[in-house]
């Protein structure tokens, strides 16, 4: 019998870019964040003589070869194992194809998983997350799950206190970003601003400076702690449910709101954790934004109304380079207004929610 595997996609709740490494790719600081919205992988596979791979989909957009990152997971995983086999892997889109919310990356994850499965074999963790490594960047976050600090160029990645669920819209919208270009946009930015030092400008991410910023930042991201128990403090100085000197457990009506006032002080923390006074940003709308300022308009869509307060986004911001963006709320209502709003704007969009790491496990396996 096949397994089925949701592939759950992802957002960026941060990025910075850094210098350009000695092997071509960039150095980054991220902090990912999975979401309840997936694909559905499903794999069989069976133990043969010689190895044979055939990936289908219902998406024309999606190749069905050796280029296709779930065909790339299968074959070395299979060579790592040193097992042969015969195995059909058939992906359901459900998600944007390349709009930065992982989808490809998370198709891997979930056709690994569903072929360890299948043949009763796995690899050790660490040789996984080395596997996804090779496989791609977001790859390795999607056996995490919840939320994920990723370093290097995305794929050396380290599990963080999990948020309680947060409401999330994810506009779509028909817009194409080439994540190379976007790169090739930031580095060209940052060279003009190192040229520009002698008169005044900041040093550039290509500079040294840039790699201190990086190194901030990502000791900022670790310090924050989402959830570490019911009546504890985390090293935000947030007090993780009830206060101290109220011993009361909160239970019925008060839980809910509990929860959301959690996660919304925690976020709003995390939006304060920055550098100097940039606070949470992810760096590719500097470049992005300029050359697609639809997307800059949906951004301010999501954030919403600040005077009357009411479908106020907590955050919102691009995911990875786009063009997928998305809002972060306090509750399904406001969400949904949001969503209403977007749509007669003639954007799609999505409501859902994070995803914390629990969930993530537990919801994986669709039997």
């Amino acid at each position: 019998m096949a397994t089925r595997v949701r592939s759950y996609s992802k957002i960026n709740l941060g990025l910075a870019i850094g210098p350009v490494r000695a092997d071509g790719f960039h150095a980054l600081t991220t902090l990912y964040q999975t979401l309840a919205l997936h694909d559905l992988v499903t794999v069989s596979a069976r133990r043969a003589a010689a190895t044979r791979i055939v990936l289908t989909t219902n998406d024309a957009r999606v190749p069905v070869d050796e280029r296709n990152t779930c065909w790339k997971m299968v074959e070395r995983a299979l060579a790592r194992l040193d097992v042969s086999a015969e195995v059909a892997i058939h992906i359901e889109k459900r998600l944007p194809v390349q709009g930065g919310m992982g989808a490809g990356s998370a198709n891997a994850a979930a056709a690994l998983l569903g072929l360890e499965r299948e043949l009763g074999v796995s690899l050790g963790g660490s040789e996984r997350l080395r596997l996804a490594g090779e496989v791609g960047s977001d790859v390795p976050l999607f056996l995490l799950g919840g939320a994920v600090l990723g370093l290097g160029r995305g794929e050396l990645v380290f599990p963080m206190p999990d948020f309680p669920p947060m409401w999330c819209v994810v506009a779509v919208p028909e817009v194409g970003v080439s994540t190379p270009q976007a790169f090739r946009d930031w580095d060209e930015k940052q060279g003009s601003g190192i040229r520009d030092q002698g008169s005044g400008g900041a040093p550039g991410l290509t500079s040294a400076a840039g790699v201190d910023r990086l190194n901030e930042l990502s000791l900022a991201y670790a310090s924050l702690s989402a959830v570490t128990g019911e009546g504890e403090r985390g090293t935000s100085g947030i007090v993780r449910g009830q206060s101290p000197d109220d011993k009361r457990v909160v239970s019925g009506e008060n839980q809910a709101g509990a929860i959301n006032d959690l996660a919304e002080n925690a976020l709003l923390a995390l939006v304060r954790t920055g550098i100097g006074n940039d606070g949470l940003h992810n760096d590719f709308e500097d470049v992005v934004f300029p050359q697609h300022p639809s997307l800059r308009a949906i951004k301010r869509q999501l954030m919403g109304d600040s005077a009357s307060g009411e479908g106020t986004a907590l955050y919102a911001a691009l995911s990875g380079s786009g063009s997928a963006l998305f809002g972060l709320y306090r509750s399904e209502a406001e969400a949904r207004e949001v969503q209403r709003r977007a749509q007669a704007a003639g954007v799609k969009a999505l409501v859902t929610t994070t995803l914390p790491r629990q969930e993530y496990w537990s919801e994986m396996f669709a039997e």
